[in-house]
């Protein structure tokens, strides 16, 4: 029994020493296990890390494209137009030297006071955000370093996820060790949203503070800094107890750096900023700025300059637009169609001879609405001057004889002048002073291909062979004209007309009418700029110099002549409302040497009846004048008084029966933006108002009590069933 009971206590002893030999080796294996875990918790994210670091590619700081703005100055390169602004926000690049050291030295205060020392991201900062996600903690911090900030709105987008974070560091890490400091900090300062739709420091500084970046206080660029880290909350106009406390932690963050003395803290205000509601980061232009804009925005797709290239280069557009110029075209329209009625509008284009630039524009008064500029109208009698010049091109001279009496056409129409008033034989001269019907359109016959010649020497000199809706013009369904284009049947476009006229006062040269003279991106780079070189000659010296000579008492006879007794050039018309006896659209083109102005007066819709500022019918010497001779004395003024070449002389049959032009179709601006409520259709626009196929005698026109100047202004014909002449209209 004792033997039994011993040799049992022999097997438990036995038990006990092997499972004590046992523990120890489990306390190996669970060593090892989480060796191999702790090994691989850092070896697998280090080497996904290795391997990420060697197949992300960091792009150059110059390949990193942003959208920011582009901006439209006058010829002056100072006076902002307009801005091309890209629907993802308001920037505009700024190099680092530009932004004050102050500034600077806030915004690292407020969001990365280690970047010129750490390696893309802060083991700090990063370890407490990751302790934040493990425990749900949001007070723990946040870990992005200004370069991480960077990268997440450049390169890997803000979705939140571990897979984007993790991006996110391997990029930071690989950016800090390929780019400079210097370059990040501009990188970030370009890119930063800051609020107001502002995007960068440059934008915020004017939506804040309505200066550039470069004059920004200390005070300022602190309160912009502060801002970056909740944009829309912390603007003071929303809150502005939470803006000042962040804008005090920049300041001391600012102190603690040793870049802001202690007693310059002490005495610091809280800065202003402007109210939000006189700020639109998106608008683009005001008023008639708004059609500059849309010729600018097209004239650079014809020269190879995309829609990128304005979205995302910073470009800074120079226009041909002089400010004198356009200010007095301003002031003019603004004066005129202050007394007229309501729906009256106004076309005003100036355009230098010699070069083809665009030195004034005004296609109404409204950014986005209908460009009359720009929108085809029936020009009247301004039209004469076209058949004029295709008789001097074929010989005919201003001293010619022709019947000023009515004329009969097929169909037994019979054209009058607009006071019927019949001097018998005139020379053609006279007849275009006292703006005779009757007498162009017997000169019309005269031609060798009659009304072709007129259409042919109209887009010779500028008119554009097709408009919007239209694609081809002066022309009857492809066909040849009906005799009423001499008298401004067909649409053209004050443009045109302006165009047309400039290469006549430039002795028949005809450069392209442009607006664009300069486009620099913001870098510097020079995209584009407009040679004029020696242009093309569309008319002989001869023929242009005569024009011009018959043309040249027409203003002083419409009580227009210029200031300091300046020779022009210049042609009133207007077109017949129908068969009311009222007019719709009224001119005035004239040139001096310098300068070529074309102006149009009518109402909204176009359909409707224009008055002058008595109640009267409206004419060219009416409003159209007071226009032209107030944007040209404004223009003009202070510059030399200049003459146009005296005439040579032209016999019968004596000039070059040749026009000297490319039959390529001239410039043509973009189409008009689609008419507001009351503005015209395209239909509208272009269609002459129905008569009946018998026409009845044209109603006796009511003279106003009132008295009006006297006008010298052609009259109107239906030449064909339906198709209105404008001016006057009798049977």
């Amino acid at each position: 029994m004792s033997e039994e009971k011993n040799e049992s206590t022999k097997d438990t002893k036995n038990k006990d020493k092997s499972s004590d030999s046992k523990k120890p080796s489990r306390r190996r294996s669970v060593g090892i296990v989480l060796l191999g875990v702790l090994l691989a918790a850092i070896l697998i994210p280090l080497g996904v890390f290795v391997v990420a670091y060697a197949t992300y590619d960091v792009p150059e700081p110059e390949e990193v494209t942003s959208k920011q703005v582009s901006s439209i100055y006058a010829s002056d390169a100072e006076t902002e137009l307009a801005r091309i602004v890209p629907p993802e926000g308001n920037r505009r690049q700024v190099e680092l030297e530009e932004v004050p050291e102050h500034v600077q030295n806030a915004v690292l205060a407020a969001e990365d006071r280690e970047f010129w020392t750490n390696i893309g991201f802060s083991v700090t900062g990063f370890g407490r955000a990751v302790v934040g996600q493990l425990t749900g903690d949001g007070s723990a911090g946040g870990g992005s370093t200004i370069t991480q900030q960077y990268v997440k709105n450049s390169l890997v987008g803000d979705d939140y996820s571990y897979v984007r974070k993790a991006r996110e560091l391997v990029y930071s890490v690989k950016m800090t060790n390929e780019w400079s400091k210097e370059d990040i900090l501009a990188a970030y300062l370009n890119t930063v949203y800051l609020g107001r739709n502002a995007y960068g420091i440059e934008a915020a500084s004017h939506a804040y503070f309505d200066k550039p970046v470069s004059e920004l206080t200390v005070e300022e660029g602190a309160l912009l800094a502060a801002i970056i880290q909740l944009p829309s909350q912390l603007d003071p106009w929303n809150d502005p107890v939470g803006a000042e406390t962040r804008w005090n932690y920049v300041l001391d963050g600012m102190v603690e750096m040793g870049e802001l003395s202690a007693e310059e803290r002490e005495g610091m205000v809280f800065p202003e900023t402007r109210d939000p509601a006189e700020y639109s980061a998106y608008t683009e232009a005001t008023g008639t700025n708004g059609m500059i804009k849309n010729n600018v925005i097209a004239e650079l797709g014809e020269v190879g300059i995309t829609e990128e290239d304005m979205t995302t280069r910073g470009l800074q557009i120079t226009t041909t637009i002089d400010t004198k110029t356009q200010e007095a075209t301003l002031d003019s329209v603004e004066a005129e169609l202050a007394g007229l009625q309501e729906d009256a509008r106004a076309a005003v284009v100036s355009i230098e001879p010699g070069t083809g630039a665009v030195r004034s524009y005004f296609g109404g008064d409204d950014a986005t609405g209908w460009d009359y500029a720009n929108a085809g109208l029936q020009t009247g009698s301004t039209f004469k001057i076209f058949g004029l010049a295709a008789a001097l091109q074929q010989g005919i001279p201003l001293s010619a004889m022709y019947d000023s009496s009515p004329v009969s056409l097929p169909g037994d129409i019979v054209v009058n002048n607009w006071d019927n008033s019949d001097s018998g034989y005139t020379t053609i001269a006279e007849a275009l002073k006292r703006s005779y019907n009757t007498s162009f359109i017997r000169l019309q016959d005269d031609l060798y291909n009659t009304t072709q010649d007129t259409a042919d020497m109209a887009h010779a000199l500028g008119v554009a062979r097709s408009l919007p809706g239209v694609p081809a013009t002066l022309t009857e369904n492809g066909g040849q004209p009906y005799e009423g284009i001499i008298l401004g049947q067909y649409q053209s476009r004050a443009i045109d007309m302006s165009t047309a006229l400039a290469t006549v006062a430039n002795g028949g040269v005809w450069h392209e009418t442009h607006f664009v003279e300069r486009v620099e991106t913001s870098d510097g780079e020079v995209l584009y700029e407009h040679e004029v070189g020696e242009g093309e000659r569309r008319v002989s010296e001869l023929v242009a110099a005569n024009l011009l000579s018959a043309m040249e008492p027409i203003a002083g006879y419409s009580s227009s002549a210029l200031a300091e007794g300046r020779t022009s050039a210049a042609k009133t018309g207007t077109a017949q409302l129908g068969d009311t006896g009222q007019n719709k659209d009224a001119w005035m083109i004239g040139a001096t040497p310098q300068l070529s102005t074309a102006v149009w007066v009518g109402t909204a819709d176009n359909t409707s009846a224009i008055f002058n500022e008595w109640g009267g019918n409206m004419f060219g010497s009416n409003a159209p004048s007071a226009i032209w001779k107030s944007t040209l004395d404004g223009a003009l003024e202070g510059q030399e008084v200049l003459e146009f070449d005296s005439p040579g002389q032209i016999n019968f049959g004596s000039a070059p029966n040749q026009l000297y032009y490319d039959p390529v179709p001239a410039y043509t601006p973009p189409a008009y933006t689609t008419p507001a409520e009351a503005e015209p259709t395209e239909e509208e626009a272009s269609e002459p108002e129905p008569v009946e196929e018998e026409p009845a005698p044209a109603p006796e026109v009511v003279v106003p009590e009132v008295p009006t100047p006297d006008e010298p202004e052609g009259g109107g014909i239906e030449i064909a069933p339906g198709l209105v002449i404008p001016d006057f209209l009798t049977g």
